[in-house]
């Protein structure tokens, strides 16, 4: 099957049923998705596919119906405003879920450009084990500025 990830299409032959977390990190060696729980409940795994944040540990690879964007994929070379937003504010501590926290506030922004406190708490349901999710909504908020600027 093919499987387009970070805008390079790729040849992908494994078990239909792996999770697409497995075939990222150990097929294609995109390390930036996390696991944390594979179970999706943590959100460290959190990529894009098609837009949508998704946790690619609980969908099957034959199951992604769209492009799949990782925090590998975002800012061209650059930053991503999100990612500047997150730095800004010191948002990463241990910094483990950071790249699932980013790619969910990326599809929050793109849906959201500005979005409330209450659509922060709403689509933001990764967890963060330092508890760094005051910051985070800091950085958001910050990043749906700079996206607007």
């Amino acid at each position: 099957m093919e499987l387009v990830v970070n805008g390079k299409t790729h040849a992908v032959d494994t078990d239909p049923d792996m999770p697409l977390l497995w075939v990222l990190r150990d097929v294609l060696d995109v390390k930036g998705p996390k696991f944390g729980c594979g179970i999706g409940a943590c959100g460290a795994c959190t990529v894009l596919v098609g837009g949508a944040a998704i946790r690619s540990c609980s969908v099957a690879v034959a199951d992604v119906w769209d492009a799949v964007t990782t925090i590998d994929g975002i800012g061209e070379g650059e930053l991503h405003a999100v990612q500047e937003a997150w730095i800004a504010a010191n948002v990463p501590q241990c910094g483990y879920c950071q790249s699932g926290q980013i790619m969910a506030a990326l599809a929050l922004l793109a849906e959201t450009p500005d979005p409330s406190d209450r659509d922060i708490d709403d689509a933001m349901t990764n967890l963060c084990r330092c508890g760094t999710y005051h910051k985070i909504r800091a950085a958001i908020k910050d990043a749906a500025q700079r996206m607007r600027a």
